[in-house]
C-alpha cells in the first residue's frame, strides 16, 4: 500500500524519536563517530587522550554526546552516555582514524600548563609578531596540544629565550600558539582543571591593553620629528621601553639606561598608573600618547623616564631622512659636480655622496689634517639654528679618508649661486648635537666657481 506524504513524515519522525530514546537507554548505538578527548573531564572522571564514541552533536548547546568507557563509569552503571562541549574532543569518523589522532597526541595528552606571566598571549601562528587571539591570566591553566616548529621569541635584551612553541587550548575552547618560557608544564590524569577564582574575574584593563599594544620610544625622538632634525645615529639604535609582557621581563633601553626588571605580573595603582610586582618599576599613561616610566636605583633614588608613541615607525623616519640627504646632496652634484677656487684647489662631488678635494694646503693643519688622503664621503646630516636659515642653504660635513684610518671631518655651512658654491668652516664648539648654533668669531670663507672639469 502507498503511504501518504503525511503518513511518511510521520514514520520518520517515530524513527528518530526511537533512535534518540534508545541512544539516552543504551541501544540504537548508531555512532556518529569516535572523539579524542582533548581535556579531561570531572564527572565522570575522564582523563585527556581517551578515545570515546560519539552519538550525538548538538549545536544548539554546543556539546557531543559521547560514550564512556567501561573503566571510567561510577555510580549507576546503566548511565553510560555523557555530555562533552565541543571544544574538548576531537571527533574522527572512524574509529582507526581516531587512535591515529591518539597516538599522534599520546606525548602531550596528559600535559597541562599554568600561566606565570599576567597578559601572556596566545598567538595565531609561531610568532611573537603574529596576532593575538588570547590573552591570558596569571595562574589560568591551559591544555598543550603538541610541539611546534616557529620563529624563536626574542628577549628585550635581543637573546633568544630558552623554549619552545606550543599549540595550546584554553579551558573556553581557544587554540593557538604560546612560547613555553612563561609556562610551569605538569602532568594531570584526574579530573578537570579550573582556573582559580581570583583569575577568572574580569581583569580586563583598557588603557594596560593600549600600552601593550604600542612602540614606546623615548621622549627626544619626538622632539627631533617635529623640529625635522632626526639623528640617524640615535634612531638607529632604537631606544625604546618594552614591558616585556610576553617573557615577564621588562627593559628600559636609553641613552646612559639598559636595565632589564624581571616580574611576575602588571597590576593597575591608580587612574592610568601600574607596578610591575616583584620589581621596582612602575609607569603612568600621562596622555594618550605619553608615559611615565619610574624605577628606584639601587641607593633608593627615584628615576623618571618619559616615553612617547611617535606618528610614525622608527624605520620610517630613518626612510625619510635618508631621502632628504640624498636630495640635498644630489643638488650639490647636479650643480657642479666640478668645482675651483684660486687658493683652495679643486673640489668635486661623485656618486655615492663622495668627494675629492685637492690643493687644499692652505687649510693645513687648522682645518684639515695632514694625514688626511684627498677623498672620501660628504655627511649631510647636520642641521641649522633658526637664527642661521635665512643666510645659509644648509651645512655638511667632509669625512676624509686618512692614512690608515678615518681622517679629518671638517664642518661647513654652505650656500649655493648660479656660479657656484660657498664654504664657511665651523668648528667643532660651535654644534649643539648636530645642529650648527652659530658662526666662527673670524669665520675661514672659501668659494668655489663651477667649471666644466
Amino acid at each position: 500500500m502507498k503511504l501518504t506524504r503525511g503518513e511518511t513524515m510521520f514514520q520518520r519522525f517515530l524513527f528518530f524519536a526511537a533512535c534518540l530514546s534508545g541512544i539516552l537507554l543504551g541501544s540504537c548505538e548508531r555512532h556518529l563517530g569516535w572523539g579524542v578527548l582533548l581535556w579531561a573531564t570531572k564527572d565522570p572522571v575522564v582523563p585527556s587522550g581517551t578515545i570515546l564514541p560519539v552519538y550525538i552533536k548538538s549545536n544548539l548547546n554546543q556539546v557531543w554526546v559521547a560514550g564512556i568507557p567501561d573503566e571510567y563509569r561510577t555510580g549507576d552503571k546503566g548511565n553510560n552516555k555523557f555530555e562533552i562541549p565541543l571544544w574538548q574532543l576531537e571527533l574522527r569518523k572512524t574509529k582507526g582514524a581516531a587512535q591515529k589522532y591518539a597516538a599522534a597526541f599520546s606525548e602531550y595528552a596528559k600535559t597541562y600548563a599554568e600561566i606565570l606571566q599576567d597578559g601572556l598571549p596566545i598567538r595565531d601562528t609561531p610568532d611573537n609578531n603574529a596576532r593575538r587571539v588570547y590573552r591570558l591570566k596569571l595562574g589560568q591553566i591551559i591544555k598543550i596540544l603538541a610541539r611546534e616548529e616557529g620563529i624563536p621569541a626574542i628577549s628585550t635584551t635581543g637573546d633568544p629565550l630558552p623554549g619552545d612553541w606550543f599549540r595550546v587550548l584554553t579551558e573556553d575552547g581557544t587554540i593557538g600558539y604560546c612560547f613555553s618560557y612563561r609556562l610551569k608544564l605538569f602532568e594531570h590524569t584526574e579530573g578537570v582543571l579550573a582556573v582559580t577564582e581570583e583569575t577568572t574575574e574580569d581583569t580586563l584593563d583598557p588603557d594596560l591593553e593600549y600600552i601593550l599594544s604600542k612602540t614606546w620610544s623615548p621622549e627626544f625622538y619626538l622632539t627631533m620629528v617635529l623640529e625635522k632634525k632626526i639623528n640617524i645615529e640615535e634612531f638607529s639604535k632604537q631606544w625604546q621601553f618594552l614591558p616585556g609582557h610576553e617573557t615577564g621581563i621588562a627593559r628600559i633601553y636609553h641613552p646612559n639606561v639598559d636595565k632589564t626588571f624581571s616580574y611576575s605580573g602588571i597590576r593597575r595603582t591608580g587612574n592610568r598608573s601600574w607596578r610591575f610586582e616583584g620589581a621596582s618599576l612602575q609607569m603612568s599613561l600621562q596622555t594618550d600618547t605619553t608615559l611615565a616610566v619610574q624605577y628606584t636605583e639601587n641607593k633608593g633614588a627615584l628615576q623618571t623616564l618619559l616615553f612617547v608613541v611617535l606618528p610614525s615607525t622608527v624605520q620610517d623616519f630613518i626612510t625619510q631622512e635618508l631621502g632628504r640627504r640624498d636630495a640635498l646632496f644630489e643638488i650639490l652634484y647636479l650643480q657642479g659636480p666640478h668645482y675651483t677656487s684660486t687658493n683652495y684647489g679643486s673640489l668635486s662631488f661623485g656618486p655615492g655622496e663622495t668627494f675629492t678635494w685637492r690643493d687644499y694646503d692652505f687649510l693645513t693643519p687648522q682645518v684639515i689634517s695632514p694625514s688626511s688622503l684627498g677623498s672620501g664621503t660628504v655627511d649631510m646630516g647636520l642641521f641649522l639654528d633658526l637664527s642661521l636659515t635665512d643666510r645659509y642653504d644648509g651645512a655638511l660635513a667632509f669625512r676624509f679618508d686618512g692614512i690608515g684610518g678615518p681622517g679629518t671631518v671638517a664642518n661647513f655651512l654652505y650656500t649655493l649661486d648660479t656660479r657656484g658654491i660657498r664654504l664657511e668652516y665651523v668648528p667643532p664648539g660651535n654644534f649643539v648635537e648636530s645642529t650648527v648654533i652659530r658662526r666662527a668669531v673670524s669665520p675661514i670663507i672659501i668659494y668655489f666657481f663651477k667649471t666644466e672639469n
